[in-house]
């Protein structure tokens, strides 16, 4: 019985080492050994930039003006923004700016925000189409950054880098998730292809979002939709999208609950994608970044688990033990405690325990049949 606990606990040790620090490791020394760069060149397609919005009343008209500054031929390109069963005055803030070219389109009853995304690809004339959120800021010269990479006919679907602006308020935990994604966005980009673009500022070619499913996430399935038709999707750190943090650790669990939910549901019905026959590196790409990342919370409940029944099999077992329970306890402080979230080892401790949370909850939302079409908008500060 001893000998089959340790085996789960190491099992489970190995695993959690993989997804933290092997397929890290493994992707940095590939993308030295092989690297696929892009071709970038000043083009200006015709562009459609898709912006959603549910009662964005207080930022739309900001956003707007973001948009119509960017540095791209005015004729080159047309602002969409798609209202979804907004009760405040979005809509009217947005007719606003008729008369600059910018098309209203309004959804009487909410039915979500890839739905409201897909009424604008139905209205829309780019060649290229571009998604972002509201409460994202644009750089000038976003729009001819992004673009610029469809100059390589391999890519099917850029992705920008998420910056976060730095606040006093918000939850800063995010912060350092935020910046290990965007590394392990551009080293996947580097050897192929991104396994899921930002969903606050992505464009891609008008014939990757043919196939499109209104209960999924655009930003998963459309890089995917990319490399089932040959092409890639890549990340262009020149393309930011700048937001501030979410504002409690209530607002980013839920947050994050959505995206998992949602995430799992595109993963599994692009199962095919899993052949590594036929995608080779993506295949692995897919299960190591996010198939692995989901199983991160059971993995450590089985960790826990184990080790408790191993603490008294020798002083390795009980300084795991320790250090499992040590890591818990700052992440309960920093959840419960504010002051304490201040200081950073507290506060990622915190991140990392409200994350495998929301992946435990997510697990379960996912296998009950759950489904988050209506999204409600991210308060950040």
């Amino acid at each position: 019985m001893h000998s089959v606990t340790a085996s789960i606990f190491w099992l489970a040790a190995g695993f959690l080492v993989y997804t933290f620090l092997g397929y890290p490791l493994l992707l940095w020394g590939a993308s030295l050994l092989r690297k696929r760069p892009h071709r970038r060149a000043p083009i200006e397609p015709f562009v459609s930039v898709v912006i959603a919005a549910h009662n964005e009343g207080h930022a739309i008209g900001k956003k707007i003006l973001n948009c119509l500054a960017l540095e791209y031929p005015r004729d080159k390109f047309e602002i969409i923004v798609v209202s979804d069963g907004s009760t405040d005055n979005t809509v009217e803030i947005v007719r606003a700016f008729a008369a600059q070219g910018v098309r209203p389109i309004e959804i009487s009853e909410r039915r979500g925000k890839t739905y409201a995304q897909l009424q604008a690809r139905d209205m829309s004339g780019g060649e290229i189409l571009v998604f972002t959120d509201v409460g994202v800021e644009l750089e000038p010269d976003g729009l001819r950054q992004i673009v610029s990479n469809f100059a390589d006919s391999s890519v099917g679907c850029v992705s920008s880098e998420d910056h976060v602006v730095k606040q006093k308020r918000g939850w800063m935990g995010e912060q350092s998730y935020v910046d290990l994604e965007m590394w392990i966005r551009r080293s996947e980009s580097r050897i192929g292809s991104l396994v899921t673009a930002s969903g606050s500022f992505f464009a891609a070619r008008r014939e990757v979002c043919e196939v499109w499913d209104v209960e999924q996430t655009s930003d998963f399935f459309v890089p995917l939709n990319a490399v089932t038709q040959g092409l890639r999707a890549v990340v262009d750190p020149k393309s930011v999208g700048r937001y501030g943090l979410v504002r409690s650790e209530t607002d980013e669990l839920k947050r994050k609950v959505r995206t998992i939910v949602n995430g799992l549901q595109v993963f599994f019905t692009h199962a095919d994608l899993l052949n590594p026959f036929r995608y080779g590196l993506f295949s692995w790409q897919l299960i190591s970044h996010k198939l692995c990342r989901w199983f991160i919370a059971p993995a450590i409940l089985v960790l826990l688990i184990s080790n408790c029944f191993l603490w008294t099999g020798s002083s390795l077992y009980r300084m795991c033990l320790f250090l499992q329970c040590s890591l818990y306890g700052a992440g309960l402080l920093a959840l419960t405690v504010h002051r304490f979230s201040e200081w950073k080892p507290i506060k990622l401790a915190g991140y990392f325990l409200l994350g495998n949370a929301a992946t435990l909850m997510a697990w379960f939302y996912f296998l009950s049949g759950e489904k988050f079409v209506s999204w409600q908008p991210t308060q950040r500060g």
